[in-house]
């Protein structure tokens, strides 16, 4: 929490390099070779009821069984899997003369997109739970992360560990380096026009707080409407509650139609020039509803309302450009994002960020500290005070670099597919019902099943190793409007498979019929 010890002019910085992020990084990246001594040191064989059949893992059959442990073990499938999709990471060996100021892109179109080959690069899909191998069909609550993440998070702390921007030492310009190259690559992935333009905050929850706190405080008042979606997550409902108690300005809730969409003739005829914020999810969490957020803006702006775009569960799924969106504000967290938890991102328009005052106080949101007057750092360094995720970042910058290396509309296409496939199946179940058909959706899977509560139903999938959520998955109001308090929920990303589909309907036939 000191002051830096080297004028913020001088502190190393990281501009984005011309579509850096289209194709990931090259294979001669220096991390390749420390990544690889890595694995050969720290990894011991797994014992024999830790390892899965590869021949009963969907998906894997040409893949032998990996270690369960940070990293997989077994050469041939990472030499497989490196040679289809190279390591993606951005921290040096051992001996480091430099980091790179921003990911270094490969020449021509994307890599070609598999379930095969993405789920070859997670260790974690490859053990058993309860004796079945593992069917994570959690995902809205948190992805996996590939080796390539895993490895990097291990190499930076290996040889690169250093706090930021207050020192004048070598490691403090490679971590300030790799963290700033961070800043450029999640604005490249959202389309931002500038690093500057992104603050990184804990996650998604983080980031509209410091909204509400910051710009909220600053710009609400009595009278104002801040209009929030029955579908949303608690977390982008209740810091709204929180700063309209304060200053006196209410949360209108925007009604829903029955098949889970916004009733957009609703939305339109609340919006007024009382309005001062719109807070939407570019995609449901508990629905799967994926919102016309770039209509839904344009009318927000016509009164001179500001919005906010909950992006948590949108990233993963589908490319985001928040110009062409034109929102005020859009937030995402990186462990729904293959990245590790406790890192996510904040992107306002420069315009807004400059006249938002600083959130918290500390290290690093300065220039200069005294008794009679104190100067505060420009933005994005002004809200983020103190020292940082750093190793989240680099595993951030990691995942944004493994996910963009493939061809995201195809990822977008084969879940649409497998989402698809997935409702049909579900549809044979007897007494069970999916919530919400909106035409416009991510592969998400709310459901009931008469006759058992979801937990019960949670349960009994665990003991077969398929992993759902069951509750009110953090947006009540959404399940209210289907008249119901908690649900069942399966939620898919780009590493499951027909298989595993087929797994969860037939586990759950198996339950209906042992009652």
């Amino acid at each position: 929490m000191t002051t830096p010890d080297v004028p913020r002019s001088l502190w190393p910085s990281a501009p984005p390099a011309p579509d850096a992020l289209a194709g990931g990084l090259t294979s001669a990246d220096p991390v390749t070779a420390l990544a690889a001594a890595l694995v050969t040191s720290a990894v011991t064989a797994p014992s024999a009821s830790t390892v899965t059949d590869p021949s009963t893992v969907p998906g894997t059959d040409s893949l032998a069984a990996p270690a369960t442990g940070p990293v997989t073990a077994d050469p041939a499938a990472q030499a497989a899997s490196s040679a289809a999709h190279p390591v993606q990471s951005t921290i040096p060996t051992a001996q480091p003369t430099h980091l790179p100021t921003a990911p270094v892109g490969l020449p021509g179109q994307p890599a070609p997109f598999s379930p095969e080959l993405a789920r070859r690069d997670f260790p974690i899909l490859h053990r058993t739970v309860n004796g079945h191998p593992l069917v994570w069909l959690d995902n809205g609550a948190t992805t996996q992360k590939p080796r390539q993440v895993i490895e990097t998070l291990a190499a930076f702390y290996g040889t690169a560990n250093s706090n930021i921007h207050r020192g004048a030492h070598t490691m403090a310009r490679e971590a300030t380096e790799a963290y700033e190259a961070g800043r450029a690559a999640v604005a490249q992935f959202l389309g931002a026009a500038s690093p500057d333009d992104i603050v990184f905050v804990r996650g998604t929850t983080e980031g509209i707080n410091l909204v509400a706190q910051t710009w909220g405080r600053a710009n609400l008042g009595p009278g104002d409407d801040i209009l929030v979606p029955v579908l949303e997550h608690h977390s982008n409902i209740v810091p709204w509650q929180l700063i309209a108690k304060e200053t006196r300005a209410r949360v209108v809730p925007v009604p829903l139609q029955p098949d889970g969409q916004i009733d957009l003739n609703a939305y339109a005829d609340l919006l007024s020039m009382r309005t001062q914020l719109v807070a939407v999810s570019q995609a449901s969490n508990v629905l799967g509803t994926v919102p016309p957020v770039r209509e839904m803006t344009a009318l927000a702006h016509r009164y001179g309302a500001k919005v906010l775009v909950d992006g948590a569960q949108a990233v993963a799924h589908f490319p985001v450009d928040v110009q062409d969106l034109d929102a005020d504000f859009y937030v995402f967290s990186g462990h729904k994002l293959f990245a590790p938890t406790g890192i996510g991102a904040l992107y306002a328009k420069p315009e807004v960020m400059r006249n938002m005052a600083p959130w918290q106080g500390g290290g690093n949101m300065i220039e200069s500290v005294g008794f009679t007057r104190t100067t505060y750092a420009p933005v994005p360094h002004l809200l983020e005070a103190g020292t940082g995720h750093i190793s989240g970042v680099v595993g951030l910058l990691s995942a944004l670099n493994w996910l963009t290396s493939f061809d995201r509309d195809a990822i977008a296409a084969y879940e649409t597919s497998l989402m698809a496939y997935a409702q049909q199946a579900l549809a044979t179940v007897p007494g069970l019902e999916l919530l919400g058909s909106a035409p416009d959706r991510i592969a998400v899977l709310t459901f009931t099943l008469a006759g058992h509560d979801p937990s019960t139903i949670a349960d009994w999938l665990d003991r077969d190793g398929i992993a759902i959520r069951a509750g009110h998955h953090c947006a009540q109001p959404a399940l209210a409007h289907y008249g119901l308090e908690s649900a069942a929920r399966a939620s898919l990303a780009l590493y499951n498979t027909s298989e595993e589909v087929d797994k969860l309907v037939a586990s759950l036939h198996r339950l209906q019929q042992a009652a």
